[in-house]
């Protein structure tokens, strides 16, 4: 009998739905919500609203994309946390109403074991390898910061994560001083592309260990820019390619550093990277020239599945329904959950 599963993803501002069959996707869908970009950011209230518009319309056109047929679902899988309270609360009670009315399994996936299990997404064509376990992964996004040793689909440890700030959010700040509208990190990403990395420097944060900061680095290119906007009203427009290249290349830079360091003390060198923030293509080629140097085994994801999706939740609950772990109804969304 075939395994099918339905996943659901809700836990910020995309409404997302995904079918994987035996361990393949077969659809993938997801629905944006610009309505937040007026604003600067996400608006909770606004993100639950539209999660409910959009659900139903985006979980039927997941079937119908895949082929099959809704009676054919063997389980479906819901994000259950980390996130907004209102978004995930949307995705998990449409899940419990799907599985209770087909009468099959229900199952809970953390939206950061998400991320790590889109690095075994696999569709037709695909020839990549999947990642050996154990592995380093580092998990960058607008909420997290991780190096995590992944050991297994279900066995996973965190030996550090940022202290504050999520890289993510240092980008996304650091374009809104800009003026670069929302989201920012893409932005940020494509001027770096023509501007110069080392123009400016910017105090890197000496955290302990493996932990990250990025708090201190996003207050002091606030300082940078205004200090400078005070003498050139113009500075952020006659230079705002330098400037992302600058404050990208510092990101990156800390991240790598620290990367770097996981690898010597663990002595593992088979290295992935996930979240949001992997799509950023400064870091997509440091990492990997950083795999040459080291002759590391470097495993990214596909542009597609870097951002929140739900075939990362239908990748995750499918491996969860090969080994029996399933959900009560009784299930609540955590806007808080630890992985």
């Amino acid at each position: 009998m075939k395994t099918v599963i339905l996943g659901i993803e809700t836990s910020c501002d995309d409404t997302s739905a995904a079918i994987i069959k035996d361990g393949w996707l077969l659809s993938n869908i997801t629905a944006n919500q610009d309505v937040h970009k007026k604003y600067g950011g996400v608006v909770p209230e606004l993100a639950s609203r539209a999660h409910q518009a959009n659900i139903i319309p985006v979980v039927d056109l997941a079937i119908k994309e895949a082929g099959i047929s809704a009676n054919e679902i063997s389980a479906v899988a819901f994000t259950r946390g980390p996130g907004l309270l209102g978004s995930l609360l949307v995705g998990t009670t449409f899940a419990k109403g799907f599985a209770l009315a087909k009468n099959i399994p229900l199952i809970d996936v953390n939206h950061l074991q998400g991320h790590l299990a889109a690095l075994f997404l696999k569709e037709e064509g695909d020839t990549h390898d999947n990642p050996k376990f154990p592995f380093i992964t580092l998990l960058v996004s607008g909420g997290h910061t991780q190096i995590i040793i992944v050991r297994d689909f279900f066995d996973q440890e965190i030996i550090g994560e940022t202290i504050d700030d999520a890289a993510g959010e240092a980008f996304d700040k650091c374009a809104k001083i800009m003026g670069l509208g929302y989201p920012g990190g893409p932005v940020v990403d494509k001027l770096a592309k023509e501007g110069d990395p080392i123009k400016y420097k910017f105090t890197k944060p000496r955290i302990k260990e493996l932990d990250f900061s990025f708090s201190g680095l996003k207050t002091a290119f606030l300082y940078f820019v205004r200090d400078n906007a005070k003498i050139n009203p113009n500075f952020v427009k006659e230079n705002k390619e330098d400037l992302c290249a600058s404050i990208q290349h510092t990101i990156i830079d800390i991240l790598i550093t620290k990367l770097v360091t996981a690898v010597k003390q663990t002595g593992i060198t088979e290295i992935a990277v996930a979240g949001g923030v992997s799509a950023n293509s400064g870091l997509r080629n440091a990492l990997i020239d950083e795999a040459k140097k080291r002759d590391w085994t470097v495993h990214i994801p596909k542009f597609k599945y870097t951002t929140d999706n739900a075939a990362m939740i239908a990748i995750s609950g499918y491996h969860k329904y090969l080994n029996n772990i399933f959900a009560s109804q009784s299930t609540t969304a955590e806007a808080r959950l630890k992985m």
